[in-house]
């Protein structure tokens, strides 16, 4: 009479419904060998579950490591963006505020290409084309290099870029852009996600409000 043969699936649920199969029959256990996960060799199962026990503890240390890096980094930029904000409000100077902005960010950021646009928003900027443009943005835009021949000198060789929308605080009303812009081609990504800087653009647009009179399609310089 042929002796029935046992799948793998009917070894598995039966160690699973028998757990203290191995405590019974330790010699079974001790002698059971098992394929080296990174070599051509066999090795007992105790060895084995400790290779993956270390493995399991490496992969652990990188995840921490990674998270202590990214909040220590994120430590860095809260306290600098603090400083700013602080210069901005101790700033007696509203006229100096534009290129204060685009120094400090570029300080905090590390980026090359930081620029401002500004208008009146009380005035009709039929011949400002930023302007026009800007008014199609509701939050951050955020990407690859825009083709738009009227943004070449705010985005300058950036490869990517952030472009902002300025609102008044209060009533809403849009009168400036800012651009920040990295040579790397996947610094600013489409799909990114645009919180963090809808506050810059907050901060800014308080900072800049202070400024007594703005010319209509004035960019402030942030000199070179």
């Amino acid at each position: 009479m042929d002796t029935p043969s046992l799948s793998a699936a009917d070894v598995a649920q039966f160690l699973k419904a028998n757990p203290d199969f191995f405590d019974a029959h330790a010699d079974i256990f001790a002698n059971l060998m098992v394929p080296h996960p990174h070599q051509s060799r066999a090795i007992s199962l105790g060895e084995r579950q400790i290779l993956l026990l270390r493995d399991r503890g490496k992969k652990t240390e990188r995840q921490l490591a990674a998270l202590v890096a990214n909040a220590r980094g994120n430590e860095k930029i809260s306290r600098l963006l603090h400083q700013w904000n602080c210069q901005m409000l101790a700033e007696p100077d509203p006229a100096a505020l534009p290129e204060l902005i685009c120094r400090s960010l570029e300080r905090i950021f590390e980026m090359p290409v930081v620029r401002l646009h500004c208008w009146n928003p009380d005035e009709v900027l039929a011949d400002d084309p930023i302007a026009g443009w800007a008014h199609t943005l509701s939050k951050p835009c955020c990407g690859a290099r825009r083709n738009e021949e009227f943004l070449a000198e705010l985005q300058q060789d950036a490869q990517s870029a952030a472009i902002v929308p300025l609102k008044q605080p209060g009533d809403e009303q849009l009168f400036g852009l800012l651009v920040l812009g990295s040579p790397e081609a996947d610094r600013f990504t489409a799909d990114m996600g645009t919180d963090f800087l809808e506050g810059i653009g907050e901060l800014c647009s308080a900072a800049l409000s202070r400024q007594q009179a703005r010319t209509a399609a004035v960019e402030p310089e942030c000199p070179a």
